[in-house]
Order: C-alpha cells, then structure tokens, then sequence
C-alpha cells in the first residue's frame, strides 16, 4: 500500500492516531473534506436559533449553544469513532421540540429539555446494549422512512408559514399570500416572494453541485433585501416569526461588523435548566418516545448511507466502527441538553465531504473546529432577515421528504401507513402524533390484509401504547 502521508515531517503522530495510509487519504484531503461538509450543514447554526427562540429562550445564547453543541459532539466523533461525520442539533426535532412540545402541548422549554435529556439517557443505554439493534429491526422501513419524510412535510408548512408564503384563511384554514406585492422598503410585504426566492436560489445551486449552495443562497437574498432599499431599519433584523410580525421600525440598529467575541454568559439563562423531574409525567411518554425514535433512525440511516460511500465496511461487508459511532452520536444527545439543545444528531450533509474524500475523524474534527470558529459570528446571524433562512428550510424539508421514494407503491399495507405518518405529522402539527397514527394504521391494515404475521412485537407494544395514550391522554 503506498504511503499517503511522508513521515518526518512533524505529521506522523495524526498519521497513526487516525490511520490515513490504511484508509487511503491524507491530511490536505481530510482538511477540506472538513470545510465541505461544515459549509453544507452551517445553516444549522441560523436555522436553530430561529426555531428555538420562539420557546421564550435567548437567540445569542442558543447562537452560542448550538456551536458548541455542534463542536464538541464532532470532535467527540473524530477522536472516538474516527468517522467523517458532522453532528449538529436535529432539524425536524427542533421543530418538534418548539411547536408541539412547547407551543402545542403547553409544557415550559425546560420540561422539554428534561424530555430530551431522558431520550438522550435511553438512546445510550440502547446503544451499549442489544436494544438498539432490537428497535432498527423491529420497525418496519416503510415506517422508518415515512418518519423522516413526515418531519421533512412538517417543516416545510413551518418554513412556508414563517415566509408568509402561506397564511391562515377562514374558509380554507390556510391560503397563500398575495405574491404581487413588491415594493421597497416594506419588507413585511415583500417577505413571501423573497422566501420563495430563497428557496429557488438553493434548489438551483444544489442541482448545480455549487459548493456551499445554502449559504450563498441565503447570502444573495440577503443581499437583495439590502439593495433594495438605502437605509436599515430595526425590522429588518429582528427574526420574526411570519412576515406580518416584523416590529416598526423604531431606529437604526449599531452595527460595527460582522465579527464579535463570544459572550458565554449568553449562555447562563439556558445551561444545564433541563427540568428532568418536570418530564418524569405519563403525559410526556409519547413526547420521549417520538424524540428517541427520530433520532434513532434519523442516526442509524445517516451513518450507515455515510459508511457505504466512505467505503468503511471490511471484507466480508460489515461496517467497521458502527458500534462506536453509535455510542458518539447517543452521548451527544445527552451533551447537547446541558447547553440547551435539542437532540444532537449525525447529518447527512456529511456525505458532502466523503465525496471530496472524507475517511476518517480528521474531518470531523476539521468541522467541530470550524463551528467554534462559527461562535464569532453572532452579528453576522442575527442581522440575516427570517425570509432568507426560511427558504433553506423549505429547501432542507423538501431533501427529507424524498425519502419516500423507497417506498413499496406496490403494497398498500406498506405505502398507506407511511403516507399517514407523513400527511398526520403536518396536518396535526405534531410529529408524535402522526407516529402514532402511523403505527396504529400499520397494524389494522396488515391484520386487515391477512398479514399479522408481518407485524413484529415491537410494533404491537408501540401501536398498544399510542392507543392507550389517544383513549386517556387525549
């Protein structure tokens, strides 16, 4: 095998620790697969701050909290597992966290970050035990699928809703906007068409193949929405929750750059308050559950489409490492809360740098570098309009529902519950709900169908419990 990488050159101790040679790459290849997937997954550190902040919680400090949660659950994978993989907090999950947890259920922002917490706790003692592999092979794929295809429609009808793409009408409980309307100056107006616009500059630029096609579609919108008008008005920065929310205009915001110093008493309102008692009720069962299977299958698909194309199995096809990441990404869940995330969870956008690349935990550490280089750029987040970002979650909504086309169209008791989960997790605004329509419309239709022996004991516990939580929990 030839020598990637010369020893003698004060390099040889990053050599050995993370066997280049033995996976054929090198560090300059490592480094820039690094920079690749950072850029493809960064939306993360505007996206999370957005969501999250409607819970009542400090934008600058989730700003803080979701690079360091970022950085440390990398780095934790590269050292550890020795994976090309960028971990971040979930999107989907963070939805689910601030508008159904807290927002639908009524429960404070530290209750779910108990409920979090305890998911984290289980999916680690999943992950050193033989449960882990129990739960992937007892739930069905169509079901699997459809719960990442499910929180891909939910956050799309969030991402449409924030650009005021679609808005709530009395007759037909939703419509969209009036698009026509495309002035200067009132960006309250003109933040549907820009989100929309958003949304069409990534799709071009991912079709594309154009490196860090998110972040220069959120930049040229940006960037738009400055030219077309001369002065900067407060609103224009406030991160609003739909176009109609945006605050007069009531002065000038002061603003020397795009850099600043990390400020980590931002941090103190939201570190470690995960109310864990609070989350120990029956009521929240289903809320725990719904956290733990995202996250679960969201990490099992993620890591094992990434080892495939860092070609990481051995000889006889087994992947080889899987067991470590697996224990990384569950620790990071339960990292993530002390700071006030949602679940921390692998991306795939890290399948971005294995194409440049990417083998082994030098790139993941290359990422978790880079999102703590990230935590000095609060000002640049916080003077980026809410239609800019909006149209990447339209975008990234639109990814994970493709996830359907691995359906099997060919069998309705397979393709029906997963069209369920989907349609229930948008329409009842709850992604635990739409799992649990999911599972209960899975096992009538395969005991319907003659097909009982296709239902396996995990699915009827689940479709069990979820029955019993709509007959007493309501």
């Amino acid at each position: 095998m030839e020598q990637v990488t010369k020893k003698g050159e004060g390099l040889g101790l990053i050599e050995r620790f993370f066997k280049l040679s033995e996976h054929r790459t090198n560090i300059k290849t490592e480094l820039m697969a690094g920079l690749t997937t950072f850029v493809t997954m960064s939306y993360i550190m505007f996206l999370n701050p957005i969501i999250m902040s409607k819970t009542g919680m400090p934008f600058d400090g989730l700003f803080l909290a979701t690079c360091l949660g970022a950085a440390i659950a990398t780095i934790m994978m590269g050292l550890y597992a020795n994976w090309p993989v960028g971990l971040a907090p979930g999107m989907g999950l963070n939805a689910f966290f601030t508008f159904s947890v807290v927002g639908g259920m009524g429960y404070s922002w530290q209750v779910a970050l108990g409920a979090v917490f305890l998911s984290g706790v289980i999916f680690v003692f999943m992950s050193v035990t033989k449960l882990r592999e129990w739960m992937l092979d007892s739930i069905p794929l169509s079901l699997r699928l459809a719960m990442t295809a499910g929180v891909g429609l939910f956050l799309g009808f969030l991402g449409l809703r924030f650009t005021g793409i679609v808005v709530p009408d009395p007759d037909n409980v939703v419509a969209l906007a009036d698009l026509t309307h495309f002035g200067f100056g009132d960006f309250g107006a003109e933040a549907p068409a820009l989100g929309f616009l958003s949304f069409l500059l990534i799709s071009v630029l991912s079709y594309r193949k154009v490196f860090g096609a998110v972040i220069i579609g959120i930049a040229a919108t940006t960037f738009i929405a400055f030219a077309m008008t001369w002065v900067l008005p407060t609103e224009f920065f406030v991160v609003a929750e739909s176009a109609k929310s945006f605050a007069p205009a009531t002065g000038f915001v002061s603003y020397n750059g795009m850099l600043a110093i990390p400020n980590f008493s931002a941090l103190e309102p939201i570190f470690w308050k995960a109310d864990i008692v609070g989350a120990l009720e029956v009521a929240l069962i289903p809320v725990i559950v719904t956290f733990l299977f995202v996250n679960i299958f969201d990490t099992a698909g993620t890591l094992m489409g990434v080892a495939e194309r860092a070609k990481l199995q051995d000889e006889n096809g087994k992947i080889k490492g899987l067991g470590k990441s697996l224990k990384a990404d569950s620790v990071s869940s339960v990292i993530g809360t002390a700071f006030g995330c949602p679940p921390v969870t692998s991306y795939v956008e890290s399948a971005a740098g294995v194409a440049v690349g990417g083998r082994t935990g030098l790139t993941a550490i290359t990422i978790g570098l880079l999102f703590l280089a990230g935590m000095f750029f609060l000002p640049l987040a916080q003077m980026l309009p809410g239609f800019a970002v909006d149209g990447a979650l339209i975008y990234v909504a639109m990814l994970m529902m493709s996830s359907l086309k691995a359906l099997n169209w060919d069998d309705l008791t397979e393709f029906a519950p997963a069209i369920a989960t989907t349609v229930m997790m948008a329409f009842t605004f709850s992604i635990a709900n739409g799992i649990a329509f999911g599972f209960i419309t899975y096992t009538v239709l395969k005991v319907g169908a003659g097909k009982s022996n296709e239902i396996s004991g995990g699915v009827w516990a689940l479709t069990a419990l979820f029955v019993a939580k709509f007959m007493f929990l309501g």
